[in-house]
């Protein structure tokens, strides 16, 4: 069940007739050199994780250890509750829990990397909003998780998913792409429509840059994790009505790690270009002259 591309992948799927997290719970299983029961109590205690970083900040925010950032995603739920939110309950309730989990992370909670901290809200955010959504059991979003993993360990495998390669768009870009294809699995779509989300997901977040004000990982790394679950729904909705897409996910992922690699070093994690030197953010974060 092993596979180093997406075209692997999706032959595998069919010839075994799989969805693409299960032939990714099997290649876990073939390689991990540990039982069935370990790799599952690993992948929900990741779960587990997932759901207590989301509510933490929401239910007791705290100011982060930068003081950049703290109380947002409690201040957008009130919003919600009070019957102003414009977008709706799926991407109103993913956009916070996202901001949550940078949130935790950033006050030194515990979360699960997904790929990395500094995009660790974007998938647990769009899984556990369909899940209120829609009523799946914990056992549906750990499938999901296996299918997100898949999309992750490709990029990793061909590209990177470190904003100091290849910027932001291989951090919250490959969040999102993650979070897409788990999404249309868990809403009944093909192994092919997975791909197709995940391919859409990395074209629209094509370019963006890693700029950390004060090097930290709290802003504006929070708001794009909220950006990265509304483009992930965005391209998950895409996918399941049907519509294609014209670059495969193997050469879309070659090209995100091309751009990435052509990003000025000021742009890729370094706090030395972008919104990092805007004077306002020098100001808020008292390390720059």
């Amino acid at each position: 069940m092993d596979f180093n591309h997406a075209k692997d992948l999706l032959e595998l799927c069919k010839i075994h007739n799989l969805p693409i997290s299960e032939v990714m719970k099997r290649r876990e299983l073939e390689l991990a050199e540990i039982s069935a029961d370990e790799v599952e109590c690993k992948m929900r205690r990741a779960l587990e994780i997932m759901k207590e970083s989301t509510h933490k900040a929401i239910e007791s925010p705290s100011k982060s250890m930068g003081g950049l950032i703290g109380g947002e995603s409690q201040k957008l739920m009130a919003h919600f509750g009070e019957g102003k939110g414009i977008c709706g309950a799926k991407l109103e309730k993913g956009i916070a829990y996202a901001m949550a989990v940078l949130e935790t992370n950033a006050s030194m909670g515990l979360i699960v990397a997904a790929p990395t901290a500094g995009s660790a809200g974007v998938v647990p955010g769009l899984l556990l909003s369909l899940q209120e959504a829609y009523d799946f059991s914990d056992e549906d979003v750990l499938q999901a998780l296996y299918n997100a993993g898949a999309i992750g360990y490709l990029a990793m495998k061909n590209a990177t998913v470190a904003g100091a390669v290849g910027g932001c768009q291989a951090e919250v870009g490959v969040a999102s792409a993650m979070a897409a294809s788990a999404a249309v699995e868990l809403l009944g779509g093909t192994p092919e429509q997975c791909m197709n989300a995940a391919s859409t997901v990395l074209m629209n977040m094509l370019g963006l840059v890693c700029d950390p004000v004060g090097g930290l990982v709290e802003y504006p790394c929070q708001a794009r994790n909220a950006a990265g679950v509304a483009n992930a729904l965005i391209a998950a909705e895409m996918a399941l009505a049907g519509i294609p897409q014209l670059i495969p996910l193997d050469e879309m992922i070659t090209v995100m790690y091309s751009v990435g690699r052509r990003l000025p070093v000021e742009l890729r994690e370094t706090a030395l270009g972008g919104c990092a030197t805007a004077p306002s953010a020098c100001a808020n974060c008292n390390m720059c002259s």
